[in-house]
């Protein structure tokens, strides 16, 4: 029986990680800015303390 093991440089692994890490950034900066400006009040409601922890302004 043998065993196929594949195995990541770390270049790759920087490269995956650098992207998942922007990715991550990107989308949260999304999110905020769509619940800030939202009209819906639940949904300015649900992040309305997330927004006031990083300086957000929402009112």
């Amino acid at each position: 029986m043998s065993v196929l093991v594949k195995s990541a440089s770390i270049a790759t692994a920087r490269r995956d990680a650098l992207r998942y890490g922007v990715t991550a950034i990107l989308f949260g900066i999304v999110f905020i800015g769509v619940t800030g400006f939202a009209p819906l009040e639940a949904i300015h409601n649900a992040a309305h303390n997330t927004r006031h922890v990083i300086s957000f302004p929402c009112h």
